[in-house]
């Protein structure tokens, strides 16, 4: 059976029904059997999504509404509507609204599933460790970063330590 074509969200839509201060991902990609991510944020006016680094996945990013910055490697990219970047898995950056704030949308490959082993020779009883500092507050994205400062899928920050 082959899988039907049809229209999950409609951009403008999603933008225009978010509260003004609504930071984070407004929108994400859900289907099952899915291969692709995509997540649509906004940052608001002044936000940040701090410097961090994705080893894994490439990711395409294409800045919707507003204007912003990336800094990546010490250079860094002015943001408009119809910018669309790659960012290479391994690059660190981080990203920036402007004044009227930053809306984007992010297509990745799939994560794969995590997998919980324990390091060679580790201790075989009682509870792994709580991984509950490393979930993202706004989203639920577990984070890779055993300290995290900023989500790499929403942008929001974690709470301090």
């Amino acid at each position: 059976m082959n899988a039907a074509p049809r229209v999950l969200a409609v951009i403008d839509d999603l933008l225009s029904a978010a509260a003004p201060g609504e930071r984070g991902a407004l929108w994400h990609l859900a289907e099952p059997g899915r291969e692709l991510d995509a997540n649509l944020v906004r940052l608001p006016p002044g936000a940040e999504v701090g410097e961090h680094q994705e080893d894994v996945l490439d990711v395409l990013l294409v800045v919707l509404e507003g204007a912003g910055r990336l800094t990546a490697g010490g250079q860094v990219l002015d943001l408009a509507p119809g910018a669309v970047l790659w960012l290479p898995r391994t690059s660190r950056r981080a990203l920036a609204a402007g004044p009227d704030g930053l809306a984007y949308l992010t297509v990745h490959r799939r994560r794969p599933g995590l997998a919980i082993k324990p390091p060679s020779g580790a201790y075989e009883g009682g509870e792994g460790p709580c991984m509950l500092d490393r979930v993202c507050p706004e989203c639920g994205k577990l984070s890779q970063d055993p300290a995290p400062v900023f989500c790499s899928r929403c942008g929001e920050r974690f709470p301090e330590r």
